[in-house]
């Protein structure tokens, strides 16, 4: 560089100082949670996140992990500095290529930018790191990272990206995400979206490079490593598809199979219910390691415990239910978990009536028979059930009472239509149970707030089942009304939220 090219080039860094200093009253250090009641920690503020590159490197022996995620956001305000959640020990951090001063405040990574940061800015943030990850633990005392006998889980909701990636940890920021793992060679590493192949390293490890180019909550983006069967194929709508089956189910291998290769057909008949199917790839992984299944986006992770009774198709309408609630159209607050729990536990209810083993009505019936008036499971409020019941089996159950309600008020055709619209109208972002109650009342042209008031916001159990006719008082007031028959999809159903409930 010449003399004249360093002197014009000082003289500009410092009209930029300059231009900064005039604003930096009005910068202030971005919030370290989005404001969430249940969570207050969860996300950060003062940004917003466009996409994460993870590239890592994993030892099953010893449980290490190590490498960079870069992430690419944009500055919402002026910032003198901003938070990433992360618990994981940090090498080096540089925000626009140049060196930033960091520190761990519990959960958070607290990063401060040389000179600061303009709203509307651009951010290149490249984190290094390493660190054993199931020995680092939140401010709870808890770790959700799994590590497991041939590998490890890196799977959790409402959060998991802390434990392996820095991120903005809320589903109200969605990102684009590629995901590159290297492990020993002959061993496995899956994770969402479409698998762009394998490269050979010279160390004799091997790296899996994974994409996904629909927005994507950092909760919903999973590691899975370990020894698997790696099964590819096209799905019939042309995506690709991808299944991965630990070598350690055993007796459970055949019945997993048997159900999650039907992911494909699955899909097609939710996508005939709700609409087009929201994202880019297909598929399943399953695990004896998990407890319980997540609707990681394109590809649910299923605990072989599932499977021990033969195959269970109905755990797969649940999580694949959720790539539209939940994945597609997630939570604005975690107190919305009914737009996800509800609607995907009704998609099983859908099911059973396609593979003719009991109608919606008869499961529902079954349903708000199998709990008697006195249960605590009718204190749970599905519409608002606090953090410590967020995953309560009320969120689920009542919840997909509240979604039949809502189909027996307004009629079959109206009631597809309303799913319909709200999967397209909200595709891809976030939303409120006010904004699907508004929606619903549109298009169906119904006030429907008393429907909603009774299945989500009131305690106690309603006087009778959604849609079930009034029952003729019987001759003798002493005799109660008769009982539902149980459908026989209620044994699988209900096995799959008992193992769901697992997740609390």
């Amino acid at each position: 560089m010449s003399i004249r090219t360093k002197a014009t080039a000082a003289v500009a860094s410092a009209a930029a100082v300059t231009l900064f200093a005039g604003t930096a009253l009005a910068a202030s250090p971005g919030a370290p949670g989005v404001g969430d009641p249940y969570f207050p920690g969860y996300g950060n503020g003062g940004y917003d996140v466009s996409h994460y590159d993870i590239r890592v490197n994993y030892n099953p022996t010893g449980d290490q992990l190590s490498g960079t995620t870069t992430i690419l956001a944009k500055a919402t305000e002026d910032l003198t500095q901003f938070n990433l959640d992360f618990l994981l020990k940090v090498k080096t951090l540089r925000v626009n290529n140049a060196p930033a001063s960091y520190a761990q405040d519990g959960d958070e990574l607290v990063v401060t930018p040389r000179g600061g940061l303009r709203k509307g800015q651009d951010l290149t943030i490249v984190v290094t790191y390493a660190d054993t990850p199931s020995q680092v633990k939140d401010h709870n005392g808890y770790t959700a990272w799994t590590k497991t006998p041939d590998g490890a889980l890196a799977i959790g909701e409402p959060e998991i990206a802390r434990w392996w990636f820095p991120a903005n940890d809320h589903p109200t920021d969605k990102a684009t995400f590629d995901v590159n793992v290297a492990v020993p060679t002959g061993v496995e590493a899956i994770s969402n979206g479409t698998f762009l192949g394998t490269t050979r390293q010279i160390n004799g490890w091997t790296r899996w490079n994974w994409r996904s180019t629909k927005p994507q909550a950092p909760y919903l983006t999973f590691l899975t490593i370990g020894q698997f069967e790696v099964r590819q194929s096209t799905a019939p709508n042309g995506q690709p598809y991808v299944n991965a089956y630990s070598e350690s189910l055993g007796a459970n291998l055949d019945a997993a199979k048997a159900s999650v290769e039907r992911t494909p057909e699955v899909i097609d008949f939710l996508t005939e219910n709700v609409g087009p199917y929201p994202f880019e790839a297909q598929g399943g992984v399953v695990t004896p390691y998990l407890g319980y299944a997540l609707e990681n986006q394109t590809r649910p992770n299923y605990d072989a415990a599932f499977f021990r009774r033969g195959a269970n198709t109905y755990v797969l309408a649940h999580e694949l239910g959720h790539q539209w609630f939940g994945d597609s159209v997630s939570v604005h607050h975690w107190r919305d978990i009914w737009l996800n729990e509800g609607f995907a536990s009704y998609m099983e209810f859908l099911w059973s009536e396609h593979v003719g083993e009991g109608t919606a009505q008869e499961n529902a019936d079954f349903t708000y028979d199998s709990y008697p008036a006195d249960s605590p499971f009718w204190q749970v409020l599905p519409g608002d059930p606090g953090a410590a019941n967020v995953f309560d089996g009320a969120v689920y159950d009542r919840g997909a009472l509240a979604v039949h309600a809502l189909r027996v008020t307004v009629g079959d055709e109206k009631f597809f239509e309303i799913l319909k619209t709200w999967t397209a109208e909200k595709k891809y972002s976030d939303a409120t149970i006010e904004e699907f109650l508004a929606v619903a009342e549109r298009v169906s042209g119904q006030q429907l707030d008393q429907v909603f008031q009774t299945w989500l916001f009131t305690k106690g159990k309603p006087a009778e089942a959604p849609g079930r006719a009034t029952q003729v008082a019987a001759a003798d007031a002493k005799v109660a009304p008769k009982k539902a028959a149980e459908p026989k999809s209620r044994a699988k159903i209900q096995l799959t939220h008992e193992l769901l409930d697992a997740h609390k």
